[in-house]
């Protein structure tokens, strides 16, 4: 593995992503258009492990980072190389920095356009679309179906009452990330019968706030605990990204956040999409990186 590329310009070197300034990072994502805030990179910073790629003055080209969820899954995000140097082979270095460091691990992550023909040709295979929704939300949300059961608040120190549900729709631990960002996070779940069976999350990021994760059984239990938190959000910017393409996608519209973009979910190692009818999916991901 070569700790040191040569690009038609530039001279760049790996080095750890938590021994650079905030603020070369997030003037990276800005030069992208990005929306990640100082605070974003914060916590991504605190849950993940990264390089950058920088020259010899300590100016900074590119990030990758991976996120492990157990000992043998990871997600890759934030895979950013300058409009300078992205046609020189920067992007493929630095994924080749990741795969040596994840070496063993399963992976996922999501492509965008550009990058998507770069990953195919790492071995990743594509799995779904992910439908970036995001918008000012006007100031009444829409009408729902009535629901059954019971939604409410949980508190940050109950998160070990969602971990099993969370589990079984993401096909991996990670509690880690959950945790993380429970701490500027609301959470709503809802109950039936007594039992846990959605719960979804709500925190500021870029532009205004994110929703997700979103875990539900169905599209009508995914609405109303997305709603839950609309409700709170009347001419805020919100954004929701989603797979789903039936009845919480058309919720989603009528609530003004239409899908804006879309990305790639793609995987090299096993299949991380596994959905079954009647049980818990992610309906809304935490995020790009995190799956």
């Amino acid at each position: 593995m070569q700790d040191a590329v040569r690009l038609k310009s530039f001279e760049l070197f790996a080095r750890d992503i938590g021994s650079v300034d905030i603020s070369l990072l997030h003037a990276l994502s800005i030069s992208v258009g990005w929306p990640h805030r100082p605070k974003d990179w914060e916590f991504l910073l605190s849950v993940g492990e990264g390089i950058v790629a920088v020259d010899g003055i300590g100016r900074v080209f590119g990030s990758a980072m991976w996120f492990p969820h157990g000992d043998d899954f990871a997600t890759i995000g934030l895979v950013i190389t300058t409009p300078r140097t992205q046609a020189q082979g920067n992007g493929r270095w630095l994924m080749d920095q990741v795969l040596a460091r994840c070496a063993g691990r399963d992976l996922a992550l999501n492509s965008t356009r550009a990058a998507y023909i770069l990953y195919h040709s790492l071995g990743f295979a594509t799995e779904g679309q992910v439908y970036m929704h995001q918008g000012v939300m006007p100031p009444v949300t829409a009408a729902r179906l009535v629901l059954k059961g019971d939604i409410e608040a949980l508190a940050p120190d109950a998160l070990a009452e969602i971990a099993a549900l969370d589990h079984a729709a993401f096909g991996a631990d990670r509690m880690a990330h959950l945790k993380g960002l429970a701490e500027t996070a609301s959470i709503q779940v809802l109950r039936r019968g007594g039992a846990i069976v959605g719960y979804s999350m709500c925190r500021p990021f870029g532009r205004g706030h994110v929703i997700g994760p979103i875990v539900a059984s169905s599209d009508n239990d995914a609405i109303h605990l997305t709603a839950v938190h609309l409700d709170g959000l009347g001419g805020q910017f919100v954004r929701v990204d989603t797979r789903s393409e039936g009845a919480f996608a058309d919720f989603l519209r009528r609530n003004g956040l239409p899908a804006a973009e879309t990305v790639t979910t793609m995987s090299k190692g096993r299949r991380i999409l596994t959905e079954r009818p009647g049980e818990p999916i992610v309906f809304g991901l935490a995020g790009h990186a995190l799956g």
